[in-house]
């Protein structure tokens, strides 16, 4: 799924020229105003001075394989303050927190049941968040006031090496929720990142550079406080794969634990989002390729899969803000394998509420 950057399309399905570049960091951003820290190309120096940058108390920006997380020190409620505020997050929304391996998943969670463990044995490092109950060190600042942790080992390397040399320098785990604004669309990007909270960063803070995000959407959370496993929002790992792979049933319920990517509205662009209306001219398109193009639409992405659509949609999202679209009109794919979660963030994306 990792490859060159979508473009956009015009009416005809040509590709337009100077539309969808990489964005320029130097041409788009003031840095002489903020002085922080992006990190390209990075060596292994550079993860041990962003580690060195976490447990002295300052923000990473960092690609996972889902989308890039903004983190701080999980057992620091002043860099985890800090994490709202670069949002605007709600303290009362908790925070997901990262772990480098399944054996650190004791030191945040108790009575962790069977199937969870069962769950990270096959899943860890992957795009699945479980919520356990929490242990001491899972303080309310990061659990939004419940009585449960969310925890993740992402499967990027990049997240993986930082994730790593963060505990070897003493940290526990690191506090990341997506890089964006609170209720705007994840960054899949750098650039993403720099867009949407370059502003409220420091010059002690850090963005690593580590290209566009694998699968584009973020991850699938499981409720892992009762009998069964429950999907409390959906990702790439759906409820066929998880089931056939642990022999466990899934229930799908409505569960009153507040986690991320539970409010109706959310993964919004500032253009508004129509699923499955035919878009008027100077609008956008978002469609599979076999969704022909209404004459002077923009098409802003044409995949060919689902994970292709996925990977692609919070681009495509941001690039008609950047083109100044006012309406962008979805077509929703099957609910086939990751159909399901681009279904669930394109509906919260088009919620009017």
């Amino acid at each position: 799924m990792k490859g060159r950057r979508p473009r956009p399309l015009d009416d005809g399905d040509q590709r337009s020229k100077g539309i969808g570049q990489r964005l320029s960091y130097q041409k788009k951003f003031k840095w002489d105003d903020t002085g922080m820290k992006i990190f390209q190309n990075f060596k292994g120096d550079q993860i041990t001075q962003a580690a060195q940058v976490l447990i002295m108390g300052n923000l990473v920006a960092f690609p996972t394989e889902t989308v890039y997380g903004l983190g701080a020190d999980a057992t620091n409620p002043s860099a985890v303050s800090r994490v709202y505020a670069a949002k605007g997050r709600p303290k009362d929304h908790p925070l997901i927190v990262h772990i480098s391996t399944v054996n650190h998943m004791s030191l945040w969670a108790s009575e962790i049941p069977g199937y969870a463990f069962e769950l990270a044995a096959r899943f860890w490092p992957g795009p699945m968040t479980l919520i356990l109950p929490r242990s001491g060190l899972a303080k309310n600042f990061i659990t939004g006031n419940q009585n449960n942790v969310g925890l993740r080992v992402p499967a990027n390397p990049i997240a993986l090496k930082l994730l790593s040399r963060f505990e070897e320098f003493g940290g526990f785990g690191i506090a990341a929720p997506s890089a964006n604004r609170f209720g705007a669309v994840s960054p899949t990007s750098a650039d993403d990142v720099v867009e949407e909270i370059g502003q409220h960063l420091n010059e002690n803070d850090v963005i690593i550079d580590g290209d566009r995000c694998q699968i584009g959407l973020e991850s699938t959370i499981i409720d892992c406080t009762g009998s069964h496993p429950q999907i409390l929002r959906p990702g790439f790992l759906t409820k066929t794969v998880i089931e056939d792979s642990i022999k466990t049933r899934i229930s799908l319920k409505i569960s009153t634990i507040k986690h991320s990517g539970k409010l109706k509205k959310h993964y919004s662009p500032r253009a508004k989002v129509s699923i499955n209306k035919i878009p008027c001219p100077g609008e956008g398109l978002i469609a599979l390729s076999n969704f022909s193009t209404p004459h002077k639409v923009v098409r802003l992405i044409s995949p060919d899969t689902n994970d292709e659509f996925a990977n692609q949609l919070y681009f495509a999202l941001r690039q008609g803000d950047h083109l100044g679209l006012k309406r962008i009109c979805v077509y929703l794919p099957d609910d086939n394998n990751i159909g399901s979660a681009i279904i669930d963030r394109v509906s919260k994306a088009a919620s009017c509420d």
